[in-house]
């Protein structure tokens, strides 16, 4: 099987040759280019010979399209500085509007995605990275959770108009993601797809109406995955979403593990190794909780990958060791 037979097969719970596997991350001093993110994005591909890519934008660009403003921290291994955001009280909710995706950090990341396309030329699939509609009003608030669920309390419906805003600006960037050349997106509710920062009747009014808009964009794309990041997550009342695959910390307390996430959902499975292992561990545990991953999922209707974005300091041994494993 080439890569892009292996990760169509695997997403259908088709028979695979082995496994499909690859994993992600940031690289800081690049990723404020186009042509750095691609660079970046493409290197890490060929290195490790990985099977498909999640393109890991700068996790800032959402928000900087809406006017929140960063510095580079000018390290490889430190995310960057917020300068201002623009979320301070619920009146700014009312400043949020749709935006025109052919302009501004959205049209930066397209072309990102033509060079990374161009890079590829078929080779295998890749998705961009779009943050839910909540998550990045949570970032347009400088990560203010709480000052987001206040908004949920006192503001419903100018918070509602926002989000709307929101998920109609990503809806129409997922649409233009596969037109440059992507395969799909990779769907992330970042820091809300837990019970710890919001209930299951918060989320079923503030997340999933506009995250389903977003993913209703995209639904003729090839490999659409849902990542629910953090312990504790909402994986059950997520798995019903419209995507391939989905992707989520099974190691993290109160999580599903990849077995019991085969039987919940209909979707293929997409994870296995911790980041503690990954980042802290040697290539024998790696390569222990690529063992057991294969033994909980039997190797069908499952692709390899971290739990979340992995950082820039991971030992490149580590990495190795995974498709060694395999």
């Amino acid at each position: 099987m080439n890569k892009r037979e292996r990760v169509t097969a695997a997403l259908a719970g088709k028979p695979v040759d082995r496994v499909p596997a690859s994993f992600w991350g940031h690289d800081f001093l690049r990723e404020w280019t186009p042509q750095g993110l691609a660079d970046a994005m493409l290197e890490s591909f060929r290195r490790f010979d990985w099977d498909y890519m999640k393109v890991n934008p700068r996790a800032t660009y959402y928000a900087e399209a809406w006017g929140c403003r960063y510095r580079p921290s000018g390290s490889s291994t430190r995310a960057p500085e917020v300068v201002d955001f623009v979320l301070k009280s619920a009146a700014d909710l009312e400043r949020i509007k749709p935006l025109d995706v052919s302009r501004g950090p959205f049209a930066e990341q397209l072309e990102a995605l033509r060079l990374i396309g161009r890079g590829l030329a078929g080779e295998a699939p890749f998705i961009q990275t779009v943050f839910s509609p909540l998550a990045v009003v949570g970032r347009l608030a400088n990560g203010d959770l709480e000052a987001v669920r206040r908004y949920m309390r006192e503001a419903p419906q100018a918070l509602h108009g926002a989000l709307a805003a929101v998920a109609d600006t990503l809806a129409a960037y997922g649409r233009a993601c596969p037109e440059a050349g992507a395969s799909g997106i990779f769907f992330a509710t970042v820091e809300w797809g837990t019970y710890d920062n919001a209930t299951a009747e918060q989320y079923r009014e503030f997340g999933r109406p506009y995250d389903l808009r977003v993913l209703a964009a995209v639904q003729e794309a090839e490999m659409n995955v849902l990542h629910v990041c953090r312990p504790r997550n909402m994986f059950d009342l997520l798995a019903d979403y419209p995507v391939h695959a989905i992707n989520w910390p099974a190691g993290e307390p109160g999580n599903p593990t990849l077995k019991e996430g085969l039987a919940r959902s209909e979707r293929a499975v997409m994870g296995g190794v911790s980041i503690a292992t990954v980042v802290q561990g040697t290539p024998d545990g790696v390569a222990a909780e690529v063992s057991q991953a294969l033994s909980e999922t039997g190797g069908r209707r499952f692709l390899l990958a971290p739990g979340c974005s992995i950082p820039p300091q991971t030992p490149e041994a580590n990495l190795l060791a995974v498709k060694g494993a395999l």
